[in-house]
């Protein structure tokens, strides 16, 4: 199998960016949140697209279901949440912080 034959679906990429576009400042999605939202693929999959066309959208939008930072942009995300008023926890270590999912968890579906 070739990589090119490994990649996403252009149409499930196109949807996966439209998806993140809409979601507003200060909200986000999980990659299986945005998945589920569409009724295809899976976290591994919404990661997939992210990692390869992400960088266009609000990519700091899109984490784990845990909350936590992508890895090496922790920084960066960080910065963006305090921005837009994500709602953000200390993790109990040292100026360590995960966003709060019970808050900031947006659902397309219903437009919240």
């Amino acid at each position: 199998m070739t990589g090119a034959a490994r990649l996403p679906a252009a149409d499930f990429a196109e949807r996966v960016l439209d998806v993140v576009d809409g979601i507003p400042p200060g909200r986000v999605m999980s990659y299986g949140d945005i998945a589920e939202y569409l009724g295809r693929g899976g976290p591994r999959q919404v990661g997939r697209v992210m990692a390869l066309w992400g960088g266009g959208v609000a990519w700091w939008r899109v984490i784990r279901t845990d909350g936590s930072f992508l890895p090496g942009h922790e920084r960066e995300a960080l910065a963006r949440y305090r921005e837009e008023g994500t709602p953000l926890r200390e993790t109990g270590d040292r100026g360590q912080f995960r966003v709060d999912m019970r808050q900031a968890r947006w659902g397309a579906e219903a437009g919240q």
